[in-house]
C-alpha cells in the first residue's frame, strides 16, 4: 500500500523516509505525485494541524496520507515558540536566522529547559485515522552547532547528550527524536490495525 507524505519540507521528508525505511512502507512525496495543494493550519494544536494536512491530502490523492507537525517548546518562552516554530521571528528569516533569533531571546536566560514536540496524522479513504505522539527533551545551546539535520537542530542539545542535534550521526538522531520517536509509534499502531488490507 501506497502513502503519501503531506509535508513539502525537505528535511522532514528525508527524516521521515529514513525511519520508516525499516517498516516496508512504501512512501510517496507530493512532488512524486505531481500535486500542489496549500494547506492552511488552522489548528490549535500539532495534532490538529497535522489532521488538518493528512486529511486534506488524503482526499486530493485517494491514498492514505502521513502528516506531522511539529514544534519547539521552551519553558522560559511560555511554551513559545510551539505552533509556530516555523514562522519564529517573522516569515523572511531562514533556518539560520531563526536559531539566532531564538538565540537572542534567551540571552540573559538562565534555564534553557525545551522539548520538541511531533504529532503524526495518517488518514486513510475510508475515514480512518490512525494518530501517534513524541517529545524529545533538551535544553537549548549557548551557541549553534553541528552541520547535520535542519531547523533548529544546531541549538537543541537533547537530554542525556552534550552534542546538539545537529552534531548526532542521523541514525543516532532518529533513534531519540521526537518525530522517530512518534513515527515508530505509528508504525506499531499501524501494523496491529486491519488498515493495511492484509
Amino acid at each position: 500500500m501506497k502513502f503519501v507524505l503531506a509535508s513539502a519540507n525537505p528535511g522532514k521528508i528525508k527524516e521521515m523516509r529514513e525511519i520508516l525505511q525499516d517498516f516496508s512502507i512504501d512512501i510517496i512525496t507530493r512532488d512524486e505525485l505531481g500535486l500542489d495543494i496549500d494547506v492552511a493550519e488552522t489548528g490549535t494544536t500539532f495534532t490538529e494541524n497535522a489532521m488538518i494536512k493528512a486529511n486534506a491530502i488524503c482526499k486530493a490523492t485517494s491514498l492514505p496520507a502521513v502528516a506531522d507537525d511539529s514544534g519547539l517548546c521552551i519553558d522560559a518562552l511560555d511554551g513559545a515558540p510551539g505552533l509556530y516554530t516555523s514562522s519564529f521571528g517573522g516569515e523572511n528569516l531562514d533556518s539560520e536566522g531563526r536559531c539566532n533569533y531564538l538565540l537572542e531571546k534567551l540571552q540573559k536566560v538562565e534555564h534553557r529547559s525545551a522539548k520538541f514536540v511531533c504529532t503524526i496524522v495518517c488518514a486513510f479513504p475510508d475515514g480512518s485515522l490512525i494518530s501517534a505522539q513524541g517529545e524529545c527533551l533538551g535544553k537549548i545551546a549557548m551557541a549553534p552547532r553541528g552541520t547535520s539535520g535542519f531547523g533548529y537542530d544546531p541549538v537543541f542539545i537533547p537530554e542525556g547528550s552534550d552534542l546538539t542535534m545537529a552534531e548526532l550521526p542521523p541514525e543516532k538522531k532518529n533513534m531519540i527524536s521526537h518525530r522517530g520517536k512518534a513515527l515508530r509509534e505509528f508504525s506499531s499502531l499501524l501494523k496491529t490495525s486491519n488498515l493495511l488490507g492484509e
